[in-house]
C-alpha cells in the first residue's frame, strides 16, 4: 500500500483508494453468476478473475491465445473457461462472441479490462490507430455482439483512465482515427480512454427502462505490464514511485469489481468511478451528442471490418 493511498479517506460507498478487490467483494456470494473478463492472464484482469472465482463466480477469461487463457483459468479456484480474444483481430473478437452465444451463457457482467497504452510509434489495426482500435473498437464489437447474452440485470464495466482528460482538443478526432494525420502516443491513449467512457455513457442511455447497467472506471495508476511501452526507464520510474504514489494490483482491481458485482453500484449506471466511488470526468464525457456520434461511427467501423 502506497503512502498516498493510505492518506486518502474512504468515500460515500465506504470504500476508497485503500480498498482491495477482496475487500469490496467480502461477504458476497457470486455462485451461479457468470462474468466475462478480457485480458485475464496478467495485471488487473488476473486479480479480477482470481477474486471473482474466489467468490464463486464462473469466470470466462479471455487472452490473446486460447492456450494462454486456459492455462490461467486452470489455476482459478472455481469453474473458469478460457477463451481466445485477440482485440486487434476482429475475427478473433467475433469468434469469442460466437462461442459465448453458442454455449448459451447468460452474462451477469462483462469487464472490458484489456488494453494497451502509449505505443511509441504509430501502429494500426484494420486501418485504425491501434490504441483506439484495441481499447475501444474491439470492446465495442465484443459487447454489442453479446447484448442478447446479457442477463436482465447484467452490468457492463469499461476500464478507462484519468488520462481521458488528455484526449485531443475536441475529444475524438473523427477525421484522424487512423492516426495518419498526426500521432502522439499519450494523446492517442487519452482519446481511446475517452472513447471508453463515452461508450459506457451511451450504452447506459440505451439501457434506460431496464435493470442493465453500464459504467466506466479509472483503476488508478498501477505498475503493471500496461506500462511496458514506456520503456525500461519508464518502468523503473514507476517501480520507484510505487511505494509512495501508486496502487497495488489488488487495490487497482477493486473499482472494476465494485462496479461489476457490488450491490452499492446498482445506482451508478452511466457513472465514471474511481476508488470505488462516482467522480467527475472531463466535459467531453458528458456530451451526449459526442457519445452518440462515437456510437454511430463505431457501428459503421465494425460493419466494415
Amino acid at each position: 500500500m502506497s503512502l498516498a493511498t493510505r492518506l486518502k479517506p474512504a468515500g460515500p460507498t465506504g470504500f476508497g483508494a485503500n480498498s482491495t478487490a477482496e475487500k469490496v467483494t467480502e461477504g458476497l456470494s457470486l455462485k451461479g453468476k457468470t462474468v466475462l473478463v478480457t485480458g485475464c492472464s496478467s495485471g488487473l484482469g488476473a486479480e479480477s478473475c482470481r477474486v471473482l472465482s474466489l467468490r464463486g463466480a464462473h469466470v470466462l477469461g479471455t487472452a490473446r491465445t486460447r492456450e494462454g487463457a486456459e492455462r490461467f483459468c486452470a489455476g482459478l479456484q472455481n469453474r473458469a473457461t478460457g477463451l481466445a480474444c485477440e482485440l486487434s483481430d476482429p475475427a478473433s473478437v467475433r469468434s469469442c462472441a460466437t462461442q459465448i452465444r453458442d454455449a448459451g451463457y447468460k452474462l451477469d457482467a462483462i469487464i472490458c479490462n484489456a488494453g494497451i497504452m502509449a505505443t511509441p510509434a504509430l501502429q494500426q489495426a484494420s486501418g485504425y490507430e491501434l490504441q483506439f482500435f484495441t481499447n475501444h473498437v474491439a470492446h465495442f464489437l465484443l459487447v454489442t455482439s453479446l447484448l442478447d447474452s446479457i442477463a436482465s440485470d447484467g452490468r457492463i464495466v469499461v476500464v478507462s483512465s484519468s488520462y481521458h482528460k488528455f484526449a485531443p482538443k475536441g475529444g475524438i478526432q473523427f477525421d484522424n482515427l487512423s492516426g495518419g494525420r498526426g500521432y502522439s502516443p499519450w494523446a492517442a491513449y487519452g482519446q481511446s480512454k475517452l472513447a471508453n467512457i463515452l461508450f459506457a455513457k451511451e450504452l447506459q442511455r440505451q439501457f434506460a427502462g431496464s435493470k442493465k447497467l453500464a459504467m466506466s472506471v479509472h483503476p488508478g495508476v498501477i505498475p503493471t505490464k500496461l506500462a511496458r511501452n514506456t520503456g525500461s526507464a519508464g518502468q523503473r520510474l514507476l517501480n520507484m514511485l510505487a511505494p509512495v504514489f501508486l496502487k497495488t494490483v489488488q487495490q487497482g482491481a477493486a473499482t472494476q469489481l465494485f462496479a461489476a458485482v457490488h450491490p452499492g453500484a446498482a445506482v451508478m449506471g452511466g457513472a465514471y468511478l474511481a476508488d470505488c466511488n462516482a467522480v467527475r470526468s472531463s466535459r467531453h464525457t458528458v456530451d451526449p451528442i459526442l457519445a452518440r456520434k462515437l456510437w454511430d461511427v463505431s457501428e459503421r467501423i465494425v460493419r466494415e471490418l
